[in-house]
């Protein structure tokens, strides 16, 4: 059993509205699937990727509008990556998150590859990567009809950043279980971050951990990343990771049917939520390119379209 890299990632956002204008008019990702949180269906799930929502291009948000705002600390993930095609890239992107006034730090150097540190709406801490040097998993196909020009564009989720209290659990988990294998490490604000890799390798399939003694325990809210999924073939392979965690005792799901993939969910020992998730079905299988914003209901939710839709903010999109 191998991992191939991550699948995807999410995130609690307070505003749908906002959060819509930041991820697809300044970011120029696609929202390829408009859902509902089962758990409360007058409140947005939105799924934004790269054309068509391939395997490790899709970030997800929860919208819960009376949600506590997240704070910062160990025990959590304290950042996402996006990949970028090359060095040019992320000279555009500084001058395009200027632009449109977005907190941001200059481009930098970080384990050998070109960065740009800046936030979202809701204080999210993402990082663009360059590509220019990768050579490990594939990225996605930039959506044509962003406002960011193809050759810039966001192709796919990079490493995230695991920072907590007790790093070598996590480290066990890893590498133990998870079987990512450690390539290296660099020093960032005093910190030393061990940068694990899995599958095919590179920034597509990377986790990077840090040990946090400087801050408190973080605090999950608005603008905290809720969990991060790596990805499996398919349900066989699945069904033998549910087995393997499991039988090592860990917290978890079972087995869940999310429509779009199948998943399975587990606590490692510093409490991170960890996904493992199907590449298929995938989202092609109701997605119309030219209908990715149709709000798209689970079976059980169908009846209620009316009521569910009438409680929904309008999202301003006509792609």
């Amino acid at each position: 059993m191998e991992l191939r890299g991550i699948h995807h990632i999410s995130i609690i956002t307070e505003n749908a509205r906002a959060n819509f204008d930041f991820y697809t008019k300044v970011l120029g990702l696609r929202l390829v699937k408009k859902t509902v949180n089962q758990d409360d269906p007058y409140t947005y799930h939105l799924y934004y990727a790269d054309e068509i929502g391939n395997p490790g291009t899709t970030v997800t948000f929860f919208e819960i509008p009376r949600a506590n705002r997240g704070s910062k600390g160990y025990n959590s993930i304290a950042r996402m990556g996006l990949r970028v095609p090359n060095d040019a890239a992320l000279a555009y992107w500084e001058e395009r998150l200027t632009m449109f006034h977005v907190k941001h730090e200059g481009v930098y150097e970080q384990f050998d590859r070109k960065v740009l540190d800046f936030e979202d709406v809701d204080g999210l801490s993402i990082q663009l990567i360059s590509d220019q040097r990768d050579k490990g998993v594939a990225g996605g196909n930039p959506w044509v009809d962003s406002p960011v020009p193809v050759e810039h564009a966001i192709i796919g989720l990079g490493p995230v950043l695991f920072s907590t209290l007790k790093k070598e659990k996590t480290d066990r988990v890893l590498t133990k279980i998870l079987g990512f294998h450690r390539v290296g490490a660099y020093e960032d604000d005093e910190r030393l971050v061990t940068v694990f890799q899995g599958g095919e390798g590179g920034s597509g399939a990377e986790v990077q951990l840090e040990a946090n003694f400087k801050d408190p325990h973080a605090v999950e809210g608005i603008g905290s990343v809720h969990h991060v999924a790596f990805r499996v073939a398919d349900d066989a392979e699945l069904r033998d990771w549910i087995t393997y965690i499991q039988d090592l005792g860990y917290p978890n799901s079972g087995f869940v049917d999310r429509h779009y993939f199948h998943s399975f969910y587990f606590r490692e020992e510093n409490g991170i939520l960890i996904e493992l998730a199907t590449d298929g079905p995938g989202f092609k299988t109701d997605f119309a390119k030219e209908h990715g914003t149709y709000v798209e209901l689970p079976p059980a939710l169908e009846e209620r379209r009316a009521d569910i839709e009438a409680h929904l903010t309008e999202l301003d999109s006509d792609k």
